[in-house]
């Protein structure tokens, strides 16, 4: 599932609120037991890994200059729910790069 994320915030400023905010992941997720490691694979590109309900979902979130790609391999049992996780995370993702 790949779900861009337009902004018009400076590079630098969007890999800051990702990496000050990043542990707030596991707050969105239903359940209030998820996992969730993140890493940085370059200057722009943080890998993410999410542990729920016996699944775990892998991802990459991709910094370009007006956009932000999330890239999220759901599981097969999960495909179900593609609809509703791209639109929690277009949801969440413009609330982090809304412009101050």
């Amino acid at each position: 599932m790949r779900v861009p994320i337009n902004h018009s915030l400076p590079k630098e400023e969007v890999r800051r609120r990702l990496r000050e905010r990043s542990h707030e992941l596991a707050d969105h997720i239903p359940g209030g037991v998820a996992q969730v490691e993140t890493g940085w694979q370059g200057e722009d590109r943080m890998s993410l890994s999410v542990g729920a309900m016996g699944q775990t979902v892998a991802g990459t979130v991709e910094i370009e200059e007006s956009r932000v790609v999330i890239d999220i391999q759901l599981p097969a049992a999960l495909s179900f729910m593609e609809p509703i996780v791209a639109g929690a995370v277009r949801d969440r993702g413009q609330k982090l790069l809304a412009p101050h």
